[in-house]
């Protein structure tokens, strides 16, 4: 029966649950109240194994996100995965990584937040692999082993805090900028944070990982995985030093501009969002190094909504033009799939921060506290010519999936599911509503900006430059251009994220492999062969050989030898 399906039971447990624990994060922002709880699980011989839960309005508000955007993702899975042979298995694995990151989200404590970090590598793998081709198979692999630089970090956190008497970070925050000591548990946490939020040089994973279902890829993009390594920042913010902010903004600066470069000449449509996330990852890592960690939390929450959004639409693209993922191949879909194609406009209207939807009353605030910040030159660059770019592949991707000519071979007919436009639809209310909505919670008292009026005005400046540069790539003479081989180089470069996935595949195999080959052939069958084993076998063998050749029974070999022993017999007689 359609109502006793696991994926159904699940929505509908997720789903309450996520509504008790928003009801929870708001008594609690609005009492400004903390519960910090201590579990003992055993007692053995005055030894205590204590599980330490922390619960305020931050850890719940987030956790209520993660089991509303995945309790509509497991709806949405119904459709998208019902020719799985194995449903079960999707749906355990799934759970997995959603316990893996509630595990992380509310503890204070290394020990717990290592296990539920793990979780989330392990599963991601299994889910990344889940379709078992050779693609999957390489993509599960970078996915892993780059998140497992992150993995040793947080090893390394663990061992280093046996010096301080507790793996509670949270008692030792105030002190952690003040301490060399302590600066090293900051530098490491800042490590595993890049790995997981994939800031260079660890973004090549990011991208790779599009070889998942599609709605894993909406809840790894929007609220877990990718966004753990931003939580984990969040809740370290305090021990940050001058140095490390410093650090942590140049790269995420720079992983903002290389992946907004690298979304406009990419054509994968999962890969363009793919890439859309790991440019909206940067901009909330350069606010939280700018001291703003409740901004950078607000659009954690904002973008979650209608990344996921993104993803579902996306979905029901792939999924109607039979696994088609080139923005090429389509084209005028809505007269095909209106429904779909409308929160696809919208989910993206909202990346590009249009009033007065969610992401607007996150960006148009980061970017106002930007300007009021000390910023140099190049931070404020990087920051407002990202926004641009991100207006520019939002527009060029609305223009090639839902305007344009209809590009496949064959007109047919499309379907939109019930439960996948359930699940698009109840994300959409909340992309139109949640970013009012959250703001008044988190900051309910408005925050007042007092800029220049150029300043105020640059945001609109950059996003109406965006858009028209993102038409001037499609329609005109300047795209073709841009996309023509007169400048494949230029094209290869941006379009391949700088060549970082060469440095994080090649770079980690083919050049080691390389290096052992030349060792091998000049040590192991050069030199070291021919004084070796070779060439002790090629002795031997010689001189077996001419030994033989002496017992060939040759009448002329034995008539040489007896004249040689009578020389020689003579010889002595003689001397």
């Amino acid at each position: 029966m359609k109502f006793m399906s696991v994926y159904y039971v699940s929505f509908i447990f997720l789903f309450f649950l996520s509504s008790l624990l928003f009801m929870i994060g708001l008594i609690l922002v609005l009492n400004n109240f903390i519960i910090f709880m201590e579990w003992e699980i055993v007692e053995i011989n005055s030894s205590c194994i204590i599980m330490v839960f922390l619960f305020d309005w931050m850890s719940l508000i987030f956790m209520s996100f993660v089991f509303f955007i995945s309790s509509l993702v497991i709806l949405y899975s119904e459709d998208y995965m019902k020719m799985d042979l194995n449903p079960m298995r999707f749906m355990f694995l799934v759970l997995l990584f959603i316990m893996s990151m509630m595990f992380m989200i509310i503890s204070p404590n290394m020990i717990s937040i290592l296990l539920g970090w793990d979780g989330l590598g392990l599963v991601s793998y299994c889910l990344v692999i889940y379709y078992q081709n050779v693609k999957s198979y390489n993509a599960g692999m970078l996915t892993a082993l780059s998140n497992r630089v992150g993995d040793v970090a947080l090893l390394m956190v663990v061992a280093w805090m046996i010096n301080f008497g507790s793996w509670n970070y949270i008692f030792y925050l105030e002190c952690m900028k003040y301490s060399i000591e302590m600066n090293i548990i900051i530098v490491l946490v800042m490590l595993a944070s890049m790995t997981s939020s994939a800031q260079i040089p660890f973004s090549a994973w990011l991208p790779a990982a599009m070889a998942a279902p599609t709605p894993v890829s909406a809840l790894v993009h929007s609220s877990t995985l990718v966004t753990a390594g931003v939580y984990l920042l969040i809740r370290f913010n305090m021990g940050f030093n001058v140095w490390l902010v410093n650090f942590l903004f140049l790269f995420s600066g720079l992983t903002m501009f290389m992946s907004g470069i690298g979304a406009n000449f990419e054509y994968d449509l999962k890969k363009i969002i793919a890439l859309s996330t790991l440019s909206q990852l940067g901009l909330m890592i350069g606010v939280l190094s700018l001291g703003l960690s409740e901004l950078a939390f607000f659009h954690l929450i904002t973008h979650a909504l209608f990344k996921a959004l993104l993803f579902m639409c996306a979905g029901v693209y792939i999924h109607s033009l039979k696994d088609f993922q080139d923005i090429r191949f389509m084209g005028s879909l809505s007269f095909q799939i209106p429904l779909t194609c409308s929160c696809l406009m919208i989910s993206n209207f909202a990346l590009c921060g249009i009033p007065f939807l969610a992401g607007f009353y996150s960006s148009d605030l980061i970017l106002e506290m930007v300007s009021a910040c000390y910023l140099n030159i190049f931070g404020f660059f990087l920051l407002f010519f990202s926004t641009g770019l991100t207006v520019c592949y939002s527009f060029r991707l609305i223009y090639y999936v839902v305007c344009g000519n209809y590009m496949f071979n064959s007109f047919y007919n499309m379907e939109e599911s019930k439960n996948m436009l359930f699940s698009m639809f109840m994300l959409l209310m909340m992309v139109i509503t949640g970013g009012s909505v959250m703001m008044w919670l988190i900051f309910p008292t408005p925050p007042v900006i007092c800029l220049p009026l150029h300043l105020s005005y640059s945001v609109i400046i950059v996003s109406v430059m965006g858009f028209f540069f993102g038409f001037e790539l499609i329609k005109t003479n300047l795209g073709k251009m841009f996309y023509s081989l007169i400048m494949i180089n230029m094209s290869g470069f941006f379009g391949s994220m700088w060549n970082l996935p060469y440095f994080s595949s090649y770079g980690m195999s083919l050049n080691p492999l390389m290096m052992g080959y030349y060792l091998v052939s000049s040590f192991e069958m050069g030199w070291n062969e021919y004084f070796g084993g070779q060439g002790m076998y090629s002795l031997l063998f010689m001189m077996s050989d001419f030994n033989q050749w002496l017992q060939f029974n040759n009448l002329k070999v034995y008539l040489m030898i007896m004249m040689l022993w009578i020389i020689m017999l003579m010889l002595m007689v003689f001397i």
